[in-house]
């Protein structure tokens, strides 16, 4: 049997990580770094699961070989061209037989290879507990404002010598707005998008503060997990002021794309009863007319600061002004105080 080794996240940075998983298993979520190398197919992993609990382990091991047997070769093949030198960390879901078969394969063919103890399971356990009780060494700095204030585009040229930025809408492919889901693509699955939260957090330096932008619990259709929106809300928040114009501009900016003429008269249909109907009707004469300044101004008029201010009950610890990225930089090392 191939040598078992708990995970350390050192791994990642060191081993060719190999999902011995189905494609299906994969898309839900993944090591970070790890490269799909199914040893059954989603519907040869049923067969087999089913095989299992009819008749036993020894006649679904049988069939298992029976399926996957000529694919050994290119198995090999593949990994070897994928880790390039670099030893071989395999895991499948509970570290059993599909994990163990490659590591076999690999150890036959005289290439290095660990089988990770727990498979994938064990490090979803690390991921979770992570995350029920988030603590971190550096200064944790939320960024909140009004929609359109340019929080996320400030937090992207934030300088990586000085801070640490994890752009959440980012990894939930969210802007967390009703109009948040535009042009991102479809949103990970909740493991997924918190094993890249996890990455995130695991690979900040220790000698600088971690910027966010501030969120709902929820994300779209993803949600914030364990305690971090708590640990978020004990943060140093900083309010980011910007005019209504100023807004405008940068929505529009956004926005105003042929492609999200579709997804933005959807996205209007999903808040009418909340715009109610003289507003709703309005809003969407405006984006008939594709006046996205008149539909941003609106939008930032009647809904999005309306409802921004029912939900905030805090006091933010400093105030920077995103009118200017440069000199909001400098406004936030001095309530950091670097």
């Amino acid at each position: 049997m191939a040598r078992t080794i708990l995970f350390d996240p050192s791994l990642l940075e060191t081993h060719c990580i190999i999902d011995a998983r189905t494609p299906l298993e994969f898309a839900e979520d993944h090591l970070p770094g790890a490269i799909n190398v199914p040893i059954l197919t989603d519907a040869e992993r049923v067969e087999i699961g089913t095989l299992y609990k009819q008749q036993g382990p020894q006649p679904a091991r049988v069939r298992g070989l029976e399926l996957t047997c000529h694919r050994f070769p290119a198995i090999v093949a593949t990994v070897t061209e994928a880790a390039k030198g670099r030893p071989v960390l395999v895991y499948c879901w509970r570290g059993g037989l599909r994990s163990e078969s490659i590591a076999l394969l690999l150890e036959m063919t005289g290439y290095p290879v660990v089988k990770l103890a727990g498979g994938y399971k064990s490090f979803r356990s690390l991921v979770t507990s992570f995350f029920a009780s988030v603590s971190l060494p550096v200064q944790l700095v939320v960024l909140h404002g009004m929609t359109g204030s340019g929080k996320t585009e400030f937090l992207q040229q934030l300088p990586a010598e000085r801070y640490t930025t994890i752009d959440l809408e980012g990894l939930a492919r969210h802007r967390g707005s009703a109009f948040g889901s535009l042009g991102l693509g479809e949103q990970p699955p909740q493991k997924r998008f918190e094993t890249l939260l996890w990455d995130a957090f695991r690979k900040a330096p220790a000698d600088r503060a971690i910027v966010v932008e501030g969120e709902s619990k929820r994300i779209g259709r993803v949600t914030l997990p364990g305690d971090l929106y708590e640990v978020m809300a004990a943060g140093t928040k900083v309010w980011c002021e910007v005019s209504v114009a100023t807004r405008v501009k940068r929505l529009s900016a956004e926005y105003a794309r042929e492609e999200y003429r579709q997804p933005m008269a959807e996205a209007l249909e999903r808040i009418r009863k909340k715009l109610g109907g003289p507003q709703y009707t309005e809003l969407q004469h405006k984006l008939a007319a594709w006046d996205i300044p008149g539909v941003a101004q609106d939008l930032i008029e009647q809904y999005y600061d309306k409802l921004y201010y029912r939900v905030r009950k805090w006091e933010p610890e400093g105030t920077i002004s995103l009118e200017d990225y440069a000199a909001a930089e400098k406004e936030l090392a001095e309530i950091c105080g670097s």
